[in-house]
């Protein structure tokens, strides 16, 4: 069976055919599984940032030296069911150099936004798209307080670091 044949399988594993073979493969083999769908579904969620963000940079205005990177920064979503770290769907900055902004609190403004508030300006502004893969990539690997999400264009990467 060629990769592509398994990939489609795969993305239906609801079927009867992956479900029966998923039920007969001993625990290990299903860890590793789990292991390699998590890293592929991180690195889909990244490339979704990365086409969402050149989509933005690409509409900003001309004139100026080329971006190189964007930014985003932690951020908490209030629900019924408690706090949960994740990224702002907000770019926190645009970089033209390699050099990494200080995003720090001291030097950014940060505004308190009421939860409902919140909620409807991400739907009345944010690209729905990024929102989702950023809450997705945070849902995988959910970032601290410190933590800074960096999309490099060139070279297509999104690199958690930490500030």
């Amino acid at each position: 069976m060629k990769s592509l044949e398994l990939s489609g399988l795969l993305a239906t594993p609801t079927t009867a055919t992956v479900r029966e073979a998923l039920r007969h493969m001993p625990p290990h083999a299903l860890d590793a599984l789990v292991t390699e769908a998590v890293t592929a579904a991180g690195t889909a969620w990244q490339r979704v940032v990365v086409d969402r963000v050149a989509a933005f940079v690409a509409g900003q205005p001309r004139g100026g030296p080329r971006i190189v990177a964007a930014y985003f920064t932690p951020a908490e979503s209030a629900t019924q069911d408690g706090t949960h770290p994740g990224w702002s769907p907000y770019v926190a900055a645009l970089a033209s150099t390699e050099d990494i902004p200080d995003l720090t609190h001291t030097h950014t403004t940060a505004t308190v936004v009421p939860i409902g508030e919140a909620a409807q300006s991400e739907k009345i502004f944010a690209d729905p798209h990024l929102s989702e893969a950023l809450n997705r990539l945070a849902a995988l690997d959910p970032p601290s307080h410190t933590d800074i999400l960096r999309v490099h264009l060139p070279t297509r990467q999104v690199t958690r670091l930490s500030i």
